[in-house]
């Protein structure tokens, strides 16, 4: 299928929609509730893809104004969710092997997550405050886009820039694939998070395709997010093995979470393979002709 004949989806109603949404979802209450900080979470992400998306094509300062909004939010909420996360992965652990969590009594940095009320029970300090000013950050970049001519994008423009995203998710997964560490694992999936929130917008070009591209994507990034929950609560416990421990049920919950994260990485090379395949082209993946410029 042909870009020249095919149209888009809009991008600047999109994204304006995501910066309203965002801010109407935090003038519900002064202190979030979980679900709110991950839903604003989630658009932000997706704010940010879509001005990857566009950066070839509009002014350096419009997109680094909206850029950096979109990611200060972000970093502004990461602690609020944080906490939430390790809470809810710690619980569902302690369901799923409720023998070994009976042997963690005494330990007090668990016991501390698990006793942990959700976050609209338990205002953070200043958080308020830092409600109020997010939500005039997305006032003034939902101003801006409005004002900010993106009629002109050039779709084959977009479509390079796609496949410029999806090299570097390749590259990312041959990474993380070769070397199995957090960090890199964690990357693999922020990028694939852009690539899934980019592909929104080509979705005309081939739609039956890429909604399984995406359905495919959307259980890759999952599993990547549950295997970074569970690093990240190991991290959290402070956690280091050391030779005859004093904390064998401890010892036997990290091999825990260790196992829990190999079922999720299980779950994610054989798609990842398929669709970062090294070499190939997005032409391939996707069903459309990519016009070079």
């Amino acid at each position: 299928m042909d870009p020249d004949f095919v149209k888009l989806r809009d991008i600047k109603p999109v994204l304006s929609a995501y910066v309203n949404e965002a801010h109407q979802l935090l003038e519900k209450s002064q202190i979030p509730d979980d679900r709110t900080v991950h839903d604003v979470r989630v658009l932000m992400k997706k704010s940010r893809a879509v001005m990857k998306l566009i950066a070839s094509q509009v002014d350096a300062d419009f997109y680094k104004k909206q850029y950096d909004v979109f990611r200060e939010v972000g970093l502004k909420t990461r602690c609020w969710r944080d906490m939430s996360v390790h809470r809810k992965t710690l619980k569902d652990l302690k369901k799923k092997y409720p023998d070994v969590f009976s042997g963690l009594s005494a330990y007090k940095e668990i016991n501390a997550l698990l006793q942990k009320k959700e976050s609209d029970e338990e205002p953070h300090n200043g958080m308020a405050g830092e409600v109020q000013t997010i939500r005039d950050l997305l006032s003034k970049t939902g101003y801006r886009i409005r004002f900010q001519s993106l009629t002109n994008l050039d779709p084959k423009k977009l479509i390079n820039d796609l496949e410029e995203t999806h090299r570097i998710v390749t590259d990312r997964y041959l990474d993380s694939r070769n070397n199995l560490k957090p960090a890199k694992i964690h990357e693999f999936r922020k990028r694939s998070k852009d690539f899934l929130y980019q592909l929104y917008f080509f979705r005309p070009l081939n739609p039956s395709v890429i909604r399984s591209v995406e359905k495919k994507l959307d259980n890759i990034t999952r599993n990547l997010g549950k295997y970074n929950d569970l690093a990240q609560l190991i991290i959290s416990l402070d956690y280091k093995y050391k030779p005859d421990s004093p904390n064998p049920v401890l010892d036997e919950l990290i091999v825990l979470i260790r196992e829990e994260q190999d079922k999720c990485l299980s779950k994610v090379w054989p798609a990842a393979r398929r669709i970062f395949n090294p070499g190939q082209r997005l032409i391939n993946l996707l069903g459309f002709r990519i016009l070079m410029i």
